[in-house]
């Protein structure tokens, strides 16, 4: 794991482009402590910047930018090749290996560009990565990034410079920046908490998409902005292909097979000179990747995890009793509510734009907890979105497909009756005929969950339904001033997936953003504060191959998610360790808004400030402040969204 950045810009003389680029490179140091490089070509105006942290060969043959042996190419990397060992015995089959400086996955990527050209090499690795690749020869700048996007990458003009990193802070340090933000993406940040690619917070400035590189031909200016990304790994293609050829075999095959592919793709993603662990909460996922850990190693790997001391908040627990069982050697953190908060100040900076998913908080603080033992930590990401694992693949679809037995206007006039009280006078009608209800009727937070019902009965078909279930702000348009919200993958219906149902179709769907644009963000920024690399088996892109083989009902079975997954993990820890309510990872923050971080809050959504700022309409915001402090409705999420704005726009 390391940091890059880079600039081209011409008529810039040698020692400018040296202040610049190392004022550029040294904002990302928590990215890469562990050395710096830098390296111009002065007559093409290009400038490459580079900080390391060791994890393959610590020696200096590791060192970036490198060059290729045969001096065509320079590289700046961040990420790993999980496979370069089998690259390496590849081109010697071939007769096209270099003679090898070192052992490091960056000189065995630069031989397999010489080799193979840009679009066979990326084809042929599996990894997680993004870099910027300098052809002296044909004067063009190739930037790619993982199939997956576990690995961030920014690029943009800025009048006549091209900037290009793996964080935002890093292209802000150039001059010829420019901050205008993108009011069109905010809205996007209050819908999704999180602003997803190709978009950022800047006009200007894009995230490249997973999958995909860009090549720009430098020496034709023009050439080189109209150059569009192209893509080597198509999801969508995945997800139709998969379903078309699905598994046949027995269920013992399938979870034979799903074991095997897992187990290989950690021995991969286990190679390292460096410490190493896994994080550990105790659920399915991380369990699974831990088990799997262990039963490769002769001994005890470390795990992690973090307790809340707060009621209803900790997993700690469950996870201690799975790294018993493992035999792990485990470390477990129990953080009090102010050390969660004291995080709170240091968001703006750690994720160079703005993002509100409040669980950033938690990551943050295991991450920095397992740096102090490890330089390397695998995570659980990827099985939910792969396997079937949230909540809404089971509910949604009952809840759907009860309420399109309705007809239209049946639909339109119960969520009228259902709006027509506010969620409180639902809270206290519920409380004086609870004693003559059913059990089954008990619920908690009925006047929110009425105001839910009503939500979903307004939606024509399913698709509409899912968009406004992860939705936080339903029309961010209609607070943010001057903005229109652009079109996402959510509501482009011409960019879905063909699939067999709609709970696949859900699944697709997070995979390629709540997932890429939430989970691998929030995880990639919270562990590198820390200078912490982490690595998410799951994704593996020949495991999500398998997974979209597999038959929903290998996925979702007897109202479970992850069936199969499960049967992996129950032949390495018993069940009844693993069987509980899903619980998530977050924190109490609804609560906190109206305690201990009342002052903070208030002082950025103070009338004043709204109206100073000019980025959201005072009335709408100041009402749902209202409303939460009062206890009439919980709005915490939408209320964080808006926080977080304002408080990385203070920084």
């Amino acid at each position: 794991m390391c940091g890059f950045t880079g600039f081209y810009q011409s008529r810039l003389d040698g020692s400018s482009m040296v202040r610049v680029i190392t004022r550029m490179r040294d904002l990302i140091t928590h990215r890469g402590p562990d050395s710096e490089g830098i390296w111009l070509d002065e007559g093409a105006g290009l400038a490459l910047g580079h900080r390391r942290l060791s994890i393959l060969d610590l020696s200096s043959a590791g060192h970036q930018p490198m060059e290729s042996a045969c001096s065509r190419y320079v590289i700046v990397f961040n990420g790993e090749i999980y496979n370069h060992e089998a690259l390496r015995r590849r081109l010697k089959r071939e007769g096209k290996a270099p003679s090898w400086r070192g052992q490091s996955d960056t000189e065995t990527l630069l031989a397999s560009f010489a080799a193979w050209g840009i679009e066979r090499c990326l084809q042929a690795t599996v990894g997680m990565f993004a870099f910027a690749l300098w052809d002296r020869r044909e004067r063009r700048l190739t930037l790619a990034r993982d199939r997956l996007g576990e690995k961030p990458l920014y690029y943009g003009w800025m009048d006549d410079v091209l900037l290009f990193g793996s964080e935002l802070k890093a292209l802000e340090a150039h001059p010829a920046f420019q901050r205008r933000i993108d009011r069109n993406a905010l809205t996007l940040l209050l819908r999704h908490n999180c602003v997803p690619a190709p978009h950022s917070i800047y006009q200007g400035i894009f995230k490249l998409l997973p999958g995909h590189y860009l090549t720009l031909p430098l020496q034709d200016r023009a050439a080189a902005r109209a150059a569009r990304p192209q893509v080597y790994w198509n999801f969508n293609e995945v997800v139709e292909r998969g379903l078309a050829e699905p598994f046949s075999g027995s269920d013992e095959e399938a979870v034979t097979l799903l074991e095997e592919r897992l187990a290989s793709s950690i021995s991969q993603q286990m190679l390292a000179d460096v410490p190493l662990g896994a994080f550990l909460s105790g659920g399915v996922d991380s369990s699974t990747v831990a088990a799997l850990m262990q039963a490769q190693c002769g001994h005890p790997i470390r795990t992690f995890s973090i307790g809340l001391d707060e009621k209803g908040q900790d997993e700690a627990v469950h996870a201690k009793a799975v790294a018993r069982h493992l035999g792990t050697q485990h470390t477990e953190l129990y953080v009090q509510p102010e050390d969660a908060r004291a995080v709170i100040p240091s968001l703006p900076t750690m994720y160079c734009e703005p993002f509100s998913d409040s669980s950033q908080i938690p990551t943050f603080l295991v991450s920095r907890m397992a740096r102090q033992h490890v330089t390397v930590a695998l995570s659980g990401d990827g099985g939910d979105e792969l396997f079937g694992g949230y909540n809404r693949y089971l509910g949604a679809c009952r809840v759907w497909s009860r309420m399109q037995r309705l007809p239209g206007p049946a639909r339109h006039s119960t969520a009228a009756m259902l709006r027509a009280l506010p969620p409180a006078a639902w809270d206290r009608l519920f409380a004086l005929a609870k004693p003559l209800l059913p059990r089954r009727w008990e619920i908690d937070t009925p006047g929110e969950k009425a105001q839910k019902l009503a939500e979903v009965l307004a939606h024509a078909d399913g698709q509409a339904f899912f968009r406004s279930l992860t939705s936080h702000w339903k029309e961010p348009s209609e607070i943010v001033i001057g903005a229109h919200e652009p079109q996402t993958l959510l509501s482009n219906s011409a960019a879905w997936p063909r699939t067999d149902a709609f709970e696949h179709w859900m699944m697709a769907m997070d995979a390629q953003t709540y997932m890429t644009d939430d989970i691998l963000v929030k995880v990639d920024r919270a562990a590198m504060a820390s200078s912490l690399e982490t690595r998410v088996p799951f994704l593996d892109h020949r495991v999500v191959e398998l997974a979209w083989r597999m038959p929903l009902d290998l996925k979702i079975r007897h109202g479970q998610g992850k069936w199969l997954l499960r049967q992996v993990l129950y032949r390495h820890v018993p069940r009844e360790l693993i069987e509980r309510p899903k619980m998530g990872f977050g924190i109490p923050l609804g609560h906190w808004l109206r305690g201990p971080l009342r002052d903070w809050a208030e002082s950025l959504l103070s009338e004043h400030h709204l109206r100073q700022d000019g980025y959201f309409r005072a009335e709408p915001v100041r009402r749902m402040w209202a409303d939460h402090l009062s206890g009439r409705r919980d709005w915490q999420y939408h209320l964080w969204d808006i926080l977080m704005f304002k408080a990385w726009l203070q920084k």
